[in-house]
């Protein structure tokens, strides 16, 4: 079973979180998808890596970039885990439907969209059912996670 942890983005936007997100998931030495809503999302979120994350170089690449499976951060759309990722970061309301190959997935949850919370509400449900292990976690005001739930 996966890991299900639910990001309640209240205090900064998902560009501003996600750099951060992913360089520590990277320093574990994770490969991670980030799934976006379209090609699009996938470009705005590649520059917000380019530019949010003041450590250093996040690698990642988009369809834009190619060669998926030499990418340990693979942003794009589909179901297909193209870079062997054992991480999945879910955007913008998307979904996938068999998260067990991750060990680890991350809803990125837009505190101020109510029907965001309220799928997020039923999806919560659904992998609780299907066994997997979730967890709520929420900004504390320097921009921090505390685990809730």
């Amino acid at each position: 079973m996966s890991e299900i942890r639910f990001y309640h983005l209240e205090r900064q936007s998902l560009e501003q979180v996600l750099p951060s997100l992913v360089g520590k998931a990277l320093e574990k030495g994770h490969r991670l998808f980030v799934k976006t809503s379209d090609e699009a999302a996938a470009e705005a979120l590649s520059s917000s890596l380019w530019t949010g994350n003041t450590e250093g170089f996040l690698p990642h690449g988009t369809a834009k970039d190619g060669r998926a499976a030499m990418q340990p951060v693979w942003l794009g759309v589909g179901e297909e885990n193209l870079n062997g990722a054992d991480v999945l970061i879910l955007t913008g309301d998307v979904t996938l439907d068999d998260v067990s190959e991750y060990a680890l997935v991350c809803e990125m949850l837009d505190g101020r969209d109510e029907q965001a919370v309220q799928a997020a509400r039923v999806r919560w449900k659904d992998y609780q059912a299907a066994g997997h292990a979730v967890t709520y976690w929420q900004q504390d005001p320097r921009g921090g996670w505390i685990k809730k739930a």
